[in-house]
């Protein structure tokens, strides 16, 4: 396959990919939770996407206006439901990992046992149409995901840079007991914080409905890879989550041309290796002094 359609398929996989990690990266930022619960609301959010396609007729993309503020009302209830109740727990981030374990397991029995595990996804016809542009082409699909994943992260940063709770938030990022000292009211805005990260994880889950087929276990997959992601890109840096996708993805897509696709998949794990070894705050991440 032509080096440049390699590179063109991995930027527009990469582009969604990104999205998908903002949210992930935007917890552990604001609040050090390492959400391992990231995927299964992507594919609570997936389904939603799913059945508002096939009952109603609904495109993936203006299925975006449903699943985004439900999974954000759904992320403040969940935030106020349990971890309001360990936040000032001396291994708060510690416990944050068990916790999300769980709260994954449950959710995927839950969605196994009202869906079952059989494979789905929405079949918009631009999921499998392409531009041509000579001898290249470009996947309608992936397009269309990347255009609206760019939009997303554009107004993220813009909230985060222009609006007071933006403000509050990179604070609480930065230091959260100086911002607490200046009158940052940080249980408020880390709740707004966890509802936005899930409100990203709705947009990622209509997107996922269309360009993958999914089922309730497959969220283990996509945490393990968005994990991957961010800790290239350095735990909590957006920055560091929109480079890291973009370069591994192309990576693996390279890596999928030329040694198979079976393959594909370690090119994010054995990246997750080898930055831990030799750089283990990523590549925008602060290094932790003493």
């Amino acid at each position: 396959m032509n080096l440049v359609q390699i590179l063109i398929l991995g930027l527009l996989l990469g582009g969604v990919y990104a999205l998908m990690a903002s949210g992930l990266t935007l917890l552990f930022g604001v609040m050090r939770i390492v959400n391992l619960a990231h995927g299964v609301f992507m594919v609570i959010a997936a389904y939603i996407a799913f059945f508002l396609f096939t009952e109603l007729g609904i495109d993936p993309f203006v299925s975006l206006v449903v699943t985004m503020p439900s999974m954000f009302l759904f992320g403040v209830f969940v935030y106020r439901l349990l971890f309001t109740r360990i936040d000032d727990n001396d291994r708060y981030s510690e416990m944050t990992v068990l916790l999300t374990f769980g709260l994954a397991l449950v959710i995927e029995g839950l969605l196994g046992y009202f869906f079952t595990g059989i494979f789905r996804s929405t079949n918009p016809g631009y999921a499998t149409d392409s531009f041509l542009i000579g001898d290249l082409f470009v996947p309608k699909g992936q397009l269309y995901g990347a255009l609206a994943s760019l939009v997303l992260l554009v107004g993220l940063w813009a909230f985060l840079g222009l609006t007071k709770t933006g403000h509050a938030i990179q604070a609480i990022t930065q230091n959260r007991t100086a911002a607490q000292i200046v009158g940052v009211n940080v249980r408020r805005v880390s709740t707004i914080s966890f509802g936005i990260g899930m409100a990203l994880a709705g947009a990622a889950g209509s997107l996922l409905s269309y360009l993958f087929t999914f089922f309730p276990g497959q969220h283990w997959q996509w945490i393990a890879l968005l994990l991957s992601l961010i800790v290239l890109g350095g735990l909590g840096s957006l920055k560091g989550a929109v480079v890291g996708s973009l370069l591994l993805a192309v990576l693996s897509a390279f890596v999928s041309n030329f040694l198979g696709s079976t393959w594909s998949p370690m090119t994010f794990y054995l990246a997750l290796f080898v930055i831990l070894l030799i750089r283990p705050q990523g590549l925008f991440g602060e290094k932790e002094t003493v």
